[in-house]
């Protein structure tokens, strides 16, 4: 019966809904997690919640709630790629190019800080489909410079809860929240929105657990770059962004696929023109700057190209 005050709470309606406490999002999650509430009453909790609108307050519970559960291991100097887990449609995963173009940049410019990647996976999440990080990190050997969790391994219970998640067939609280979970203990973070109340709702549910935190627009759920776009950044105490324009660094935007599939991601990954690689090389530009390794972007490019 005490998950029924949380259904309540949520969805009695315009005139009697009422924003949760942060204990009460905690000892809601836990139930959860726990397999305390039933199937039912977990989707009709997450359904109103969704539709009366999660605060920033509940979400920053739901956050602190999660990471309980989190086991975590230390990955120094590392910056967290907040993937999405909604799958890969339209473009191949850039990242399995960053290990050998970060080894070629530390062995020509061994006294830059070393910086490591670190990016978790599981299965797609709803509501959408498609390839995951997971798909292909799979088929990769073991790397220096980029780390990958296993969300079965680091958070069980919530890769476990991904069945439910689907027969639901929704976007729910926990596609805003899980991507930033830091297994890794990163230092720094980055992930991607299209509209500027996301940036503020990421940066303020997300920024204390890290020294900084960027938003950048980019492509699919994802922090990596396919086309012209932005970032933002916190700079005392005020969001401020910044453009991006891939002609201006003598990259093409790449052609998009309706629906890319594994053996075609991976055969531009195993095999990259030119213009791939040039972009994979912008994408560690990028964080090669935002994560304070070099002091602007075109100096970062100029670096690595």
């Amino acid at each position: 019966m005490r998950f029924h005050k949380y259904i309540k709470a949520v969805g009695t309606g315009v005139k009697g809904n009422r924003d949760l406490e942060e204990n009460e999002i905690i000892d809601a999650i836990d139930m959860i997690l726990n397999k305390e509430a039933t199937d039912s009453q977990v989707g009709a909790f997450l359904v109103a919640w969704r539709t009366k609108l999660e605060t920033n307050d509940e979400l920053k519970a739901m956050v602190k709630a999660l990471k309980t559960y989190v086991k975590t291991k230390k990955v120094p100097d590392s910056i967290e790629l907040g993937y999405s887990f909604d799958g890969r449609v339209r473009n191949p995963f850039l990242f399995p190019l960053y290990e050998n173009i970060l080894k070629e940049f530390y062995s020509n410019n061994p006294e830059v800080k070393r910086l490591n990647i670190v990016i978790s996976g599981d299965l797609v999440q709803p509501a959408k489909k498609g390839l995951t990080a997971k798909d292909i990190f799979d088929e990769m050997k073991e790397c220096e410079y980029l780390h990958f969790f296993n969300r079965k391994e680091y958070f069980e219970k919530l890769s476990d809860f991904t069945q439910l998640r689907h027969e639901l067939g929704l976007r729910t609280a926990f596609n805003t929240v899980e991507k930033l979970l830091n297994p890794g203990l990163s230092q720094y973070a980055i992930t991607t929105a299209f509209h500027k109340p996301y940036v503020k709702k990421y940066i303020e549910i997300f920024n204390e657990y890290y020294d900084d935190i960027f938003v950048i627009k980019a492509s699919e759920g994802s922090p990596e770059v396919f086309k012209n776009g932005k970032y933002w950044k916190l700079i005392d105490g005020e969001i401020k962004d910044f453009s991006f324009d891939l002609s201006e660094y003598g990259i093409e935007t790449p052609q998009e696929y309706e629906n890319i599939s594994k053996q075609e991601a991976l055969e531009i990954i195993n095999n990259p023109d030119q213009n791939t690689i040039n972009l994979a090389k912008f994408n560690i530009a990028i964080l090669l700057y935002l994560t304070n390794r070099i002091e602007s972007l075109d100096e970062a490019w100029q670096k690595i190209k």
